[in-house]
């Protein structure tokens, strides 16, 4: 009967996992579609991916009404309550990246009758795309339980933060050339700190890794290189 009763708890883990794991996929998917439909001024792919993020809120409360379910009856502690809560943390993470993805997608159809900035779009989808692989890590290091792997992606935020700020000057020096600039760099700006934020909330995922893999937060403060002084971006 125990044997049963583990069996049983063992596959909800995984369920609950399997859904982190999907939601995850979503989110992937919704980087790399609104940085493309920047690039590409495609309004129809951004309405996609704004009509896509309920899929993804979707999930996320799935994975929660799954985790109260398990917690309520399974009453779990030390290592495997450790992961429940880990993996709430991970899904309300993606849920927000989700939103920044959803975001840039909603100004695109704003920029689409705007003469691009020159280079800003390809800067972006690298960006994006930066984003968009420490995410796959981090989803990997959490399959794994890889306090490594998680640490490698931590680390990686940096870059992101260096491409802010390289794109943060340029759209600085855009507009005090030509104050007909102001309208799109302020849009870009906005779509240039929502991945950056995407980073930060992916850095958050791998640390929760590495507190799920160890049972310790990270010790040391996190790699930051936003030294930017700019308005926020909404969210």
């Amino acid at each position: 009967m125990n044997e049963h009763i583990s069996s049983a708890y063992d596959r909800d883990l995984e369920q609950l996992q399997t859904l982190v794991i999907k939601m995850g996929g979503l989110v992937e998917a919704a980087i790399l579609s609104s940085a493309e439909a920047l690039a590409k001024r495609d309004v129809e792919l951004a309405e996609q991916v704004r009509a896509g993020d309920k899929s993804i809120d979707a999930l996320e409360m799935q994975i929660n009404e799954e985790a109260a379910r398990i917690i309520a009856l399974r009453a779990p502690v030390s290592k495997d309550l450790r992961s429940i809560l880990t993996t709430l943390r991970i899904a309300a993470s993606l849920e927000r990246v989700g939103d920044y993805a959803k975001n840039i997608a909603k100004r695109t159809s704003t920029l689409v009758d705007i003469p691009a900035i020159q280079g800003a779009d390809t800067a972006l989808r690298r960006m994006s795309k930066e984003v968009q692989v420490m995410l796959k890590d981090a989803l990997d290091a959490y399959l794994r339980r890889d306090a490594v792997l998680s640490e490698e992606v931590r680390q990686r935020d940096l870059e992101v933060d260096q491409m802010y700020n390289a794109l943060f000057r340029e759209f600085l020096t855009f507009m005090m050339e030509d104050p007909r600039n102001i309208t799109a760099c302020m849009h870009l700006h906005f779509m240039a700190k929502n991945v950056e934020r995407m980073g930060d909330l992916v850095t958050n995922m791998a640390e929760q890794v590495i507190y799920l893999s160890t049972g310790e937060m990270p010790d040391e403060s996190r790699p930051k290189d936003d030294q930017t002084a700019f308005v926020s971006a909404p969210d």
